[in-house]
């Protein structure tokens, strides 16, 4: 079930690759009783690894499907996504839900965090899911840069809506994963608070040399981004 990270792996010879998504013509379809919707209508698109990429776009242009078919979350209608050298269309369900536990982590505006878990036990769910133990180090050193050291024994309702955000960055860094997808991660919050949470995305960038794609709205927060990916009917301008 495990081997699919030895599928199909996309490289060179000479080296590591530089982009860590390749997509290429991306078509995902949806239906609304007999009207076809072409959320993604062509999508011919390299994500660079190590950098911070903002999607933006209107309301339903297809920014947030491309993210969650980047994640595994989607099967394309046609084409294909690779991500991390991997053919995610070769994947099986079971083998999918592997990919997004350890090569994926998930930053959503809803937080997504459990109510019955302490901050400390919603950071370390993804590696409890694989029976695994946190380095204390990384997990503390998590924790000390996202401002949480003092929180973590208490509630996800006990904290602000910037905490829960960052203890929801925090979860999906645990694992060091090959990329974090972020789905409006600043929607809900405050102006401040949006800010300090776009930083922090964009500090995983420098300090732990994350991959993050973001979609967003916000075409302030967008301008951390090292690059800026517009969706628009179904198609990028890149």
């Amino acid at each position: 079930m495990e081997s699919y990270l030895c599928m199909s792996v996309q490289g060179e010879d000479e080296g590591e690759e530089v982009d860590i998504v390749k997509i290429y013509h991306l078509k995902k379809y949806f239906w609304e009783g007999v009207r076809q919707i072409k959320a993604l209508d062509g999508i011919e698109l390299a994500i660079e690894k190590g950098r911070l990429t903002a999607i933006v776009g209107a309301s339903g242009s297809g920014k947030t499907t491309l993210l969650n078919t980047i994640g595994g979350l989607y099967r394309p209608t046609q084409g294909e996504v690779w991500v991390d050298g991997v053919n995610l269309g070769e994947l099986s369900e079971d083998q999918l839900t592997i990919f997004r536990r350890r090569k994926a982590g998930f930053v959503f505006q809803n937080y997504n965090l459990i109510p019955e878990l302490t901050v400390r036990e919603n950071i370390l769910f993804p590696l409890a899911l694989d029976g695994l133990r946190a380095d204390e180090v990384f997990f503390r050193e998590i924790a000390g840069l996202l401002g949480l050291e003092h929180r973590l024994d208490d509630y996800s309702y006990e904290l602000s809506g910037g905490e829960r955000q960052c203890a929801a960055i925090a979860r999906a860094l645990i694992t060091r994963p090959s990329l974090i997808l972020a789905d409006e991660p600043t929607g809900s919050l405050d102006v401040r608070s949006a800010q300090n949470v776009a930083g922090v995305l964009k500090m995983a960038v420098e300090m732990f040399g994350q991959t993050v794609v973001m979609v967003t709205h916000n075409l302030e927060i967008a301008q951390v981004a090292d690059r800026v990916v517009r969706v628009k009917d179904g198609r990028t301008d890149a």
